[in-house]
């Protein structure tokens, strides 16, 4: 029965995304299983592309083959491999089968075959079960000859993928999902897929595009798939972190110089325009530019031409301008820290990204990156969230965004272990690991089980300056703690001058 309604998919016309999970939810009903899973395999990583009974943030995780015995068996035959529920392999989906997130149980049966496209392995398709002897020879037999169908499907979404590339004219189209370039930039929400489509549309133009969001929201992942999707893609993409560039120093990084043009200068030396020329120059935190030098890249951008410092005749370089920022510029303008001239020049294509807290339930996707990533670096058999710490999740605001939720889950992990968890065991993150009381959450969750903790009252006998430094010292070493200790971000953070800020970090002590 399977066969047929496999069949009757592939005559349908279907996205991509629905066809694959049609496919994996069909496979799970005929087996009676579990969990299934469909990955595809890059670069010696298989990142999961289709999922049915798997907790979402499944779907955020690349399993190394190398770390993953199980895994790298399946792949490594033709055949379905199966495994016996007493095997000492760790399996790589322990305490995440959907219908049991509350126990950290671990998989009893499990089967999977690889999978090949044109002849070439593209991955492979797993299932597990809970219960001891549900995989017996019949449905591993029975795998096997559902294999090709299964490859069938996926061939099926490569044909309407270079069906799309053909009618766009480009050789690179956005692949499969799961086929991620590196950098990859994970979640399945709405706000996110309309923004990287409109992403892929603008990269094949040269308009400077002018990348705007709170910092965290990761704006150089997305300068990377504007340059990756671009005619320039086979040259260099050049990246500048205009807040870490001295003044003084500024004008020769940017455009070079000659030799003896400054004391020191020995020798002369391109900038960054002329090794970006034919590709891309990625400009993060262009807000933070002196204005002296705000003149010269207006002249780079408007004709093409850069002068190294010291020298007299200008030079021509072609180069796309990728531009960043986490300040309202309009703002600086305004105020006469930024030129008005070079901003209209910069945001021809302005692209806001939206916060962590506006994509819905990706937070759920980055996290499983972020456990799989730290029980890799751990050397942990398992790292999973509790239902209670994926509602947290949901519920925070994120004001440090991707990067704060990286942070997170990375601190959690190391809690959990010097507060005695075994390497060898599921470890279960709990809300109180992730560290998130203390900060107001979004939203309060759903069907909270305990009743929120009270507010924190002052020392009774505090005088009002002892609470006010005491709030300063909370607000500051928080926004700290979202800006990955960038104190410029923190200060913008917290809408301060940098320099006052650093003043009065040291005047309560925090410096």
């Amino acid at each position: 029965m399977i066969y047929e309604l496999l069949l009757a998919d592939l005559a349908t016309e279907l996205p991509s995304a629905v066809r694959l999970q049609s496919l994996v939810r069909m496979v799970r009903e005929h087996f009676g299983c579990g969990a299934v899973c469909l990955l595809r395999l890059q670069d010696g990583v298989l990142s999961p592309v289709a999922t049915d009974g798997l907790v979402r943030e499944a779907l955020g995780r690349r399993f190394v083959v190398a770390q993953h015995p199980r895994l790298a068996a399946i792949l490594a035959s033709r055949s379905t491999v199966a495994f016996a529920p007493d095997s000492p392999l760790p399996d790589p989906y322990d305490g995440l089968l959907e219908h049991h997130v509350g126990e950290a149980l671990p998989v009893h049966d499990c089967m999977g075959i690889s999978l090949y496209v044109n002849g070439e392995q593209w991955g492979a398709l797993t299932l597990d079960a809970l219960t001891a002897g549900t995989f017996d020879q019949d449905a591993r037999d029975s795998l096997q000859r559902l294999a090709l169908t299964v490859a069938a499907a996926v061939r099926m979404t490569r044909l309407e993928r270079d069906m799309r590339a053909l009618r766009l004219a480009r050789q690179d189209a956005p692949a499969l999902p799961g086929d991620h370039p590196e950098g990859e930039i994970l979640g399945q929400s709405t706000v996110l897929k309309r923004l990287l489509h409109e992403l892929d549309v603008v990269a094949d133009s040269d308009l400077p595009v002018l990348l705007t969001g709170e910092t965290g929201v990761g704006k150089d992942l997305f300068a990377r798939r504007l340059h990756q999707r671009s005619p320039r893609r086979d040259r260099p993409l050049v990246q500048v972190n205009c807040a870490a560039l001295p003044e003084s120093l500024a004008e020769s990084e940017l455009f070079g110089h000659v030799k003896g043009a400054f004391s020191g200068a020995g020798n002369a030396r391109p900038g960054r325009f002329e090794a970006a020329d034919g590709g891309t120059l990625f400009l993060d935190e262009v807000g933070e530019l002196p204005l002296g030098i705000q003149a010269k890249l207006l002249r780079a951008l408007q004709n093409g031409e850069i002068q190294r410092l010291g020298e007299d005749a200008p030079r021509k370089v072609n180069v796309r301008v990728i531009a960043a920022t986490n300040r309202q510029l309009h703002d600086s303008v305004r105020d006469g820290h930024f030129r008005a001239d070079l901003y209209h020049r910069l945001s021809v294509y302005p692209v806001p990204i939206p916060p962590l807290r506006e994509r819905e339930n990706d937070v759920l996707v980055l996290a499983g990156h972020f456990l799989e990533l730290n029980r890799g670096r751990l050397g942990l058999r398992s790292l999973r969230l509790s239902p209670a710490a994926e509602q947290a999740l949901c519920a925070y605001a994120w004001p440090g965004n991707v990067r704060e939720l990286e942070h997170v889950i990375s601190r959690a992990a190391i809690k959990a272990l010097s507060r005695g968890a075994d390497r060898a065991d599921i470890i279960t993150l709990e809300p109180e690991l992730l560290d998130l009381a203390g900060d107001m959450p979004l939203t309060k969750p759903a069907q909270a089980e305990s009743k929120p903790a009270p507010v924190a009252s002052p020392p009774p006998l505090a005088s009002l300056q002892q609470v006010t430094q005491q709030a300063q010292q909370q607000a500051i070493a928080h926004a700290l703690a979202a800006t990955d200790h960038n104190w410029a971000a923190a200060a913008r953070l917290l809408d301060v001058d940098p320099s006052n800020l650093h003043k009065l970090a040291k005047r309560l002590g925090m410096k």
